[in-house]
């Protein structure tokens, strides 16, 4: 319960500072949203390409767990 109260004040406070009439920082916050996003595409880029090769591999090992149990269960 404590985790949804924090998290509804923190988006709370995310709207109120990227409001122009409140704290003005909204020229900031788009300045390192600029900044940020090639580093943040390159990162989620990385991530997606391992999980892709998890996945390849789990589904190599499958494959081969069901062959073995498809050879075993002939004998």
């Amino acid at each position: 319960m404590i985790s949804i109260i924090i998290g509804l004040l923190l988006i709370a406070f995310t709207v109120v500072s990227a409001l122009p009439s409140c704290l003005g920082w909204g020229t900031e916050i788009i300045a390192f949203l600029k900044g940020c996003a090639p580093v943040l595409s390159a990162f989620i880029g990385l991530i997606a390409l391992f999980i892709g090769a998890a996945d390849i591999k789990d589904k190599n090992e499958a494959k081969k767990e069901e062959a073995a149990a498809l050879e075993e269960s002939k004998k």
